[in-house]
Parts: C-alpha cells; sequence; structure tokens
C-alpha cells in the first residue's frame, strides 16, 4: 500500500478498549493496535476526548481519566472540531448531532474513513464509513 489510511476512530471504538466492552474488544483493540504500530494514521475528534474524559473521570478517578487522554494522545492525533467543522455538522442535518460532527471532523481532517461500530448513524455522509473488522481486512488486503 502506498500512503497510510488515515481514519477517525468514532468514541464506541475507544470505549471498546478502555473499559474491554465484549464482545467488541478484540477487534476494537486491533484497530487501536494498527494505528500504534503505524499501520495507520489515527484521529479523534476533538471533542471525544471530552467526551472520554467525562466518562472515564465519572466511572474511574479524575487521575485515571487523565492518564487515559495522555496515553490516547501518545497513540491518536486530534482531528479539530472549530466553527467551520460545526457549521458542516449543523449542515448535514442528523437528528443525532454528535455523529454529524464525528463526521464532519473526519471530513475536514482528510481522513479517509470513519471507523465505528454503528455505521447506520453516518448514513450518507462525506466519506466512507467502515466497522472495525471491515478496516483491519481492507489493511490485511492492503500488505
Amino acid at each position: 500500500m502506498g500512503d497510510k489510511l488515515r481514519v477517525l476512530v468514532d468514541v464506541n471504538i475507544v470505549l471498546d478498549v478502555l473499559a474491554e466492552r465484549q464482545p467488541h474488544y478484540e477487534a476494537s483493540a486491533r484497530v487501536w493496535a494498527a494505528v500504534e504500530s503505524g499501520v495507520a494514521d489515527g484521529l479523534l475528534a476533538a471533542h471525544t476526548l471530552t467526551t472520554l474524559f467525562y466518562l472515564l473521570s465519572k466511572h474511574s478517578s479524575r487521575t485515571q481519566a487523565t492518564q487515559s487522554l495522555h496515553d490516547l494522545l501518545n497513540v491518536f492525533s486530534v482531528a479539530q472540531v472549530d466553527e467551520g467543522v460545526i457549521r458542516q455538522a449543523l449542515a448535514l442535518g442528523w437528528v443525532d448531532f454528535e455523529d454529524a460532527a464525528q463526521m464532519a471532523a473526519a471530513s475536514s481532517s482528510g481522513a479517509d474513513y470513519l471507523i465505528t461500530r454503528n455505521p447506520k448513524d453516518f448514513e450518507d455522509g462525506l466519506l466512507p464509513v467502515l466497522q472495525p473488522g471491515d478496516l483491519l481486512a481492507l489493511l490485511r488486503s492492503s500488505e
């Protein structure tokens, strides 16, 4: 494969790994590992990090949430969520604004794919959506 795939990873994939949520943990962890090993360039939308911090500090501790965000920032780049991204998300007119913001951040950051376990939430998006297993198969076929 020439250039590495650039993927924006939805918050549900990160939560699968951090909380070891079954039965999704293995595929989601393999997506994370692909990014961590440099097989793919991974992005998280800026608002994903704020959401994760809130959820992690609520269910563990502020210290653990802080450490988890540091760990994430060592693996993933941050896709900015600025006025342009928010306006693009609003223009999509989707019922779930957070999903629209994920899609707009992915598009704005030059991602090739948005990776999520809920592809139906992103139909009629600005770029293709893959589930973790689909991304892993694509990466394997490109080796």
